[in-house]
């Protein structure tokens, strides 16, 4: 359990900073005066840049050669760039132009990326790695989504302290501050995977070379022959694209849900008198409902009755989610949105409990296929489908404000913008969710299948040990 909360503490840096960035971004809308290509592209050029950067990391990764192993010593750098970067990067100023802060909002982004790609490729094979028993895998992902849960029920309440007056002056003034902090806990939450997880050193292991010669050599090798490899593993295709699916529509539209409740339900008014602390309870509530709730059952469930069946049924509960959302964001009574969170957060909180423990039963199909064991690699590809599709997602955020019309800085919007953002909040979600539902109905690596595949490794691997020591 301590290896597990340990490894927990990663997830939680690890979601944490796209929690708080999230509520963090509203600014350069609200207070810096973005219009919203400008959001489209800072959201989606650092995001398509780390998602490039990815697969060679998990490369070096799997191919690194130290007394340490393969993951800490990336784990504990990566930390290290994300906590200062992210510092540096809010450091944001109404007095200059609009052009000059997107331009220092953006190259500082490329910056944090690069951190993150450092530690979170790593990071991830870390839980690939950590077991090799099909339910225990389901176990270490549930406590460690358990504890990063608790991100998203934190970053909202920032929307509270950033609209209060007596704590900031202006919104830009908030997030240079709370930054700081944030950077810095972070930080600390990021290094304890690197501090505390076991690890074997690597020294002697038959790895690849990693040199800058063989990383350019290689890159054929990464994105061609590692991803074709990877992704003609049926299974591992389709939880790649119903992953992207499902969390990149929800994405696109999570950061809509403030301007939503601000706009729509109180007429642009925030503070006391407005708005206030209601989108800070839609995050919280949503994440502790996730926390408490979900990922519990989620977890039986998939104990009950397989993961690919408990997939279906969570993602079903949270398209009913979505439906509600439509009907019961009303002007004047905003705490009816909170009666469809239980069936909402299954979405988000069933997803990555259940995919990441799937993925790890991938990667023993690919050692018996190929005979190795590429964590990094696995890890790398499935979070590059993620991170790209995060990076679309950022950019049709911004199309779709532009679309409807929204805009900028205004105090109030028009009714065809609101309708518009709504029709986009709950429809884009629900699409995404059914074509993914459609593509995992025959997902085929079933507890059977996946046991009779760890009994042909573990015969394999006594095979050669025994054929070692003759």
């Amino acid at each position: 359990m301590g290896q597990k909360i340990a490894f927990g503490f990663g997830m939680l840096a690890n979601q944490m900073f796209p929690a708080v960035i999230s509520i963090f971004i509203v600014v350069l809308v609200q207070n810096l005066g973005f219009p919203g290509w400008m959001w489209g592209v800072v959201s989606l050029v650092p995001r398509l840049f780390d998602a490039i950067t990815d697969p060679i990391m998990g490369f070096i990764s799997d191919n690194t050669k130290s007394k340490w192993g393969r993951r800490k010593q990336y784990v504990l750098l990566g930390a290290i760039i994300m906590g200062i970067s992210f510092i540096v990067m809010w450091q944001l100023y109404k007095d200059n132009t609009v052009d000059y802060n997107f331009t220092y909002f953006l190259l500082w982004s490329l910056v944090f990326y690069v951190g993150l790609t450092i530690f979170s490729v790593p990071y991830v094979a870390m839980g690939y790695e950590m077991s090799n028993d099909f339910h225990e895998r389901t176990n270490i992902m549930a406590v460690a989504q358990f504890i990063g849960q608790w991100a998203w029920v934190i970053a909202p309440w920032f929307w509270v302290i950033m609209d209060d007056k007596s704590f900031f002056e202006s919104g830009e003034v908030a997030v240079r501050e709370l930054a700081i902090w944030v950077g810095i806990i972070c930080m600390i939450f990021a290094m304890i995977p690197a501090i505390f997880i076991k690890s074997k050193s690597t020294l002697n292991e038959k790895y690849d070379s990693i040199t800058f010669k063989n990383i350019l050599k290689s890159l054929h090798t990464i994105f061609i022959i590692n991803f074709g490899q990877a992704l003609k593993i049926k299974a591992f295709r389709k939880l790649c694209v119903a992953t992207f699916l499902i969390f990149n529509a929800f994405n696109t539209v999570a950061a809509f849900t403030y301007f939503i409740i601000v706009f729509f339900l109180f007429n642009g008014a925030t503070g006391p008198d407005g708005a206030w602390w209601w989108p800070t309870l839609f995050g919280s509530v949503g994440a502790l409902v996730t926390t408490f709730l979900v990922i519990p059952v989620v977890t039986q469930m998939s104990k009950k009755i397989g993961k690919k069946k408990a997939f279906i049924v969570s993602q079903s509960v949270s398209i009913i989610g979505y439906i509600m959302l439509w009907f019961l964001f009303i002007p004047g009574k905003p705490y009816l949105f909170l009666f469809a969170l239980p069936f909402f957060s299954f979405g988000i909180g069933g997803l990555f409990t259940l995919m990441m423990s799937m993925t790890a039963d991938v990667i023993d199909l690919d050692e018996l296929n190929t005979g190795k064991r590429r964590e990094g690699i696995f890890g790398a590809i499935y979070w590059w489908m993620v991170k790209f599709g995060f990076g679309i997602a950022g950019g049709l955020s911004g199309v779709i404000f532009s679309v409807i019309g929204w805009e900028s800085g205004g105090a109030t919007q028009s009714e065809e913008a609101l309708f518009g953002l709504r029709l986009f909040f709950s429809g884009l979600p629900i699409l995404g969710t059914l074509i993914a539902i459609y593509i995992m109905w025959d997902y085929d690596l079933s507890e059977e299948k996946a046991g009779e595949i760890r009994a042909k490794l573990e015969t394999r691997k006594a095979s050669n040990t025994e054929a070692s020591e003759q």
